[in-house]
């Protein structure tokens, strides 16, 4: 066992456990059935329905029976993101947990810190019988970072409680009590196959940081799938061959690669290009270009059209609230560029805490794409999480950390995307706070946890159930 001997030893415990089961977005049923095998062993009533959501439930501890529950919330699956070098399969094997120091990550591979250690705290509550704790509804959705689909389908009768701890934070002293609506928006666009004459070369932008499209979309990253069209696009009249970029449409893609036909010689622009577009935030960013063989490509027009689209699809922040100094209001974020079947496939991540600014930017995507005779869907809508002026959570909340820490957490209003607005939509009434232990670069494979804020997130908490 990696994490043997860290503390709290049972959070840990659970957690390598999760870690060693293949759980990505829509690989849930075997992360599900251990969540259902945990409650079997420890007799807990349980809920599991056919999207893999599933709900245990544990009685108040002694003098508490009566009390109205609270619901403890994580989501059951991870991000899957690898560095290109990694031979690794994420539907077989399992995560290859590293610790240096006070932090724990994966090697090569994201963590899935996000959520599989709200997972483990949840599972490490649920088995101890020493905890002072209201009735607790623990709740384990399942797909949350493709659309929270598990939110979106769960039954509303499963849950009585009307007070929600969401554990799917990464600031540790952050409470987070409102977050921005969203939804999945896929293009695509057909292009027209032809032969080949003009010499052919492999192009790769890489170096780049990505990260999540919500937590980091305003850090001036450059998006890798953009940077290829605007470098392309320098080389005049070209053919597509490949096109390819990025795997989740949440995560700002850091790497592309595209292999063209062109008159052009692209290694000639790299160093310009490079310079123009090197700074702070993209210093690492490399582009190389290689010559290789192929007979079959797309002709030049359609070519053409496709990096028009491609160039004029928005990307980034959109919008800053006008209420909150810092804070994105409008984002979209082009995450997965894929051409295939005589076909580019476009996947963008639009969010915006502004109902309206949601739907303008639906309509600015779907005339850019109709324009360009490229088909348009929209799929995975969630509503945005509105903050809540009266909240005795809150303040039960904010009370218990300024005792344990001798300061008040921060309130927060996140741009990312929290499940918390859908279960409110579902439970109204809902008085719903998120908390979580401090990590960094989540959704990419530099994904790190922090040992020490885990054990004082987790210490939090029982402090919260026992005076909530």
């Amino acid at each position: 066992m990696i994490l043997q001997g860290l503390q709290p030893e049972r959070v840990f415990f659970w957690f390598e456990k999760i870690c060693a089961i293949p759980h990505g977005s829509g690989d849930t049923k075997r992360i599900s059935d251990f969540c259902a095998e945990f409650a079997q062993k420890n007799k807990l009533e349980y809920r599991q329905d056919e999207l893999n959501n599933i709900a245990i439930y544990k009685a108040g501890s002694i003098g508490r029976e009566k009390e109205a529950p609270v619901i403890l919330q994580g989501h059951l699956d991870m991000v899957c993101e690898k560095e290109a070098d990694i031979d690794f399969d994420f539907a077989q094997d399992g995560l290859r947990l590293s610790v240096e120091g006070d932090l724990i990550s994966a090697t090569g591979t994201t963590l899935g810190g996000d959520d599989g250690i709200a997972v483990a705290m949840v599972l490490a509550v649920l088995e101890d019988d020493t905890l002072s704790h209201p009735p607790i509804e623990a709740l384990f959705t399942v797909d949350e970072e493709t659309g929270m689909y598990g939110a979106a389908g769960l039954d509303p009768e499963w849950l009585t409680g009307r007070t929600l701890i969401n554990i799917d934070s990464e600031e540790e002293g952050v409470l987070t009590v409102g977050c921005a609506g969203g939804g999945r928006v896929d293009i695509a666009l057909p292009l027209i196959p032809t032969s080949l004459v003009l010499p052919c070369y492999r192009i790769v932008v890489d170096g780049l940081a990505g990260g999540h499209s919500g937590v980091e979309i305003h850090k001036g990253r450059h998006n890798a799938c953009k940077l290829m069209g605007e470098f392309l696009s320098e080389l005049g009249e070209l053919q597509l061959v490949e096109l390819v970029g990025g795997q989740k449409d949440n995560v700002i893609p850091g790497r592309s690669e595209a292999v063209i036909s062109t008159a052009a010689d692209p290694a000639a622009l790299i160093d310009t290009f490079v310079a123009a577009h090197r700074d702070e935030a993209n210093k690492d960013l490399c582009i190389t270009a290689e010559p290789c063989e192929e007979t079959v490509g797309y002709d030049s027009i359609s070519s053409a059209v496709a990096l028009t689209l491609l160039l004029e699809m928005p990307d980034g922040v959109q919008a800053w609230s006008p209420d909150i100094d810092g804070l994105v209001q409008t984002s979209l974020n082009l995450g997965i560029m894929e051409l295939k079947e005589d076909y580019l496939h476009l996947s963008f991540a639009p969010r915006s805490s502004s109902s309206a600014e949601k739907e303008a930017l639906f309509h600015k995507l779907a005339a850019i794409a109709h324009k360009h005779g490229a088909d348009f869907c929209v799929r995975g809508q969630y509503p945005a999480w509105e903050f809540r002026k009266e909240s005795p959570l809150r303040e039960t909340m904010l009370s218990v950390y300024e005792r344990l820490h001798g300061n008040k957490p921060r309130v927060k209003i996140i741009h990312a995307g929290l499940e918390c607005g859908l279960l409110s939509e579902k439970l109204p009434g809902m008085d719903a706070v998120s908390i979580g232990p401090q990590m960094w670069d989540i959704h990419s494979p530099r994904e790190r946890l922090s040992i020490s804020s885990t054990e004082r997130t987790y210490k939090y908490l029982l402090e919260i159930l026992k005076e909530i």
